[in-house]
């Protein structure tokens, strides 16, 4: 496969702004989305706050499908396929719909739909259960209905390995792109706050009272969030010829599997690590050319611990000079949206030479001794982002995205 492949177009659904400006404005002033869960009555579980997209109208973004005949998945994946496409400024119609593929990471598909089935089936009401129940909660329909709103007949794929299912789709695309089975590839990830999602991190122990902290000594847990994003990927020539604005450009991704247990990280950060040199290695790049880390940073005691060991095997004597950020402090874990919305953030970090701050940062942890970008955003020369995302399941990705030079 060659071929560079670029990033030509960014949409977002976030609790913190819906499109990327408003996104990384608030993103870069630090403002925080996580709030009292509304969706659902929180009372009967220990914590109460969720980072939930607020006052969204999936009638504004969708022009073909009708809102109620798909989840909120659905919804949010394409709102952000619309804002990338327009972004873009790509003209739709002049594209030949077989060539323009689709990849959309989840973890849980639309667990609103399974919701809505359990309370009728709890309150004896199988009647409500309509034929449409069939296409619209499997995980699989969020791409589709992408494709299906926005006409296209190219590759198309669902990716549901959890937390990691961004950074996948993403990689992909680009693997789609490089082996010219696609002209144009939106790539990203979506997933929609649920009860389902919220009762098992609860059960788990792992969800924080108030606040995210990743790195932070008293970090308590993470806060479950909801969201999408996507991007807009192409051929570096396509992009150019057209005169499209060039973000960033994809350089390369490592994927690896730890193997060990379906929920815990590997003690000594094995596969965290892998992922990460297997991306530096196919980009021809050695860690002192990483401007910037976008952290998995979910605030649980455990993950930075691991997060930190793996980025030090990689880094060595250089990982206290590369700055790390993450972004759950603000957004919450969006799941499978989650390394999508980071991939956006790696695209303006290297396009706008701006990292965005770790919230809610108070007392140093010396076990996660890292460059975390406390609390305030920073103006620095971004020439390569390292996005890393892990998964249950061991799933551990990462991909890269550099300043474009053509």
């Amino acid at each position: 496969m060659t071929g560079r492949v670029v990033v030509t177009g960014l949409g977002t659904v976030t609790s913190i702004g819906v499109g990327w400006p408003e996104f990384w404005a608030n993103l870069l002033a630090g403002k925080s989305g996580i709030g009292r869960i509304e969706s659902f009555d929180p009372s009967k579980y220990p914590c109460h706050n969720g980072g939930e997209v607020k006052g969204f109208d999936a009638a504004a973004y969708m022009r073909r499908l009708r809102p109620d005949s798909v989840g909120r998945a659905s919804q949010f994946a394409v709102a952000a396929a619309w804002l990338a496409v327009d972004d873009a400024g790509l003209d739709m119609a002049a594209l030949e719909p077989h060539r323009v593929g689709v990849a959309v990471g989840t973890t849980s598909g639309e667990p609103n739909l399974i919701e809505k089935f359990n309370d009728s089936f709890v309150a004896g009401r199988m009647d409500d259960v309509g034929a449409e129940f069939l296409g619209q909660y499997p995980c699989h329909v969020i791409a589709g209905h992408v494709a299906e709103e926005l006409r296209l007949g190219g590759v198309n794929i669902t990716i549901p390995c959890a937390c990691a299912a961004g950074n996948y789709a993403v990689s992909h695309a680009f693997d789609a792109l490089r082996a010219g089975r696609a002209d144009v590839m939106l790539a990203g990830g979506s997933d929609a706050f649920s009860r389902i999602t919220y009762t098992g991190f609860s059960r788990l122990g792992a969800v924080a009272p108030e606040k995210v902290q990743p790195f932070d000594k008293n970090r308590k847990g993470m806060i479950p969030g909801e969201g999408a994003a996507m991007l807009v990927l192409e051929p570096m020539e396509r992009a150019m010829k057209r005169g499209a604005t060039i973000y960033a450009e994809v350089a390369s991704y490592g994927i690896s599997c730890d193997a060990h247990h379906m929920t815990a990280a590997h003690p000594e950060g094995d596969g965290a690590a892998r992922a990460m040199t297997m991306a530096l290695r196919e980009a021809g790049l050695g860690p002192g050319d990483v401007s910037y880390i976008s952290a998995h940073g979910t605030g649980t005691p455990t993950n930075e611990r691991l997060e930190t060991i793996a980025v030090k095997r990689v880094f060595g004597d250089g990982s206290n000079a590369v700055p790390i950020s993450s972004v759950k402090s603000m957004l919450g874990h969006t799941m499978g949206a989650a390394s999508a919305i980071e991939s956006a953030v790696c695209s303006l970090a290297v396009y706008k030479d701006r990292i965005p701050p770790t919230i809610n940062f108070q007392e140093p942890d010396p076990e996660c001794d890292l460059d975390c970008v406390p609390n305030f955003s920073r103006e620095a020369r971004v020439i390569v982002a390292m996005n890393n995302a892990y998964a249950f399941g061991g799933n551990n990705s990462t991909v890269l995205l550099k300043k474009f030079a053509a």
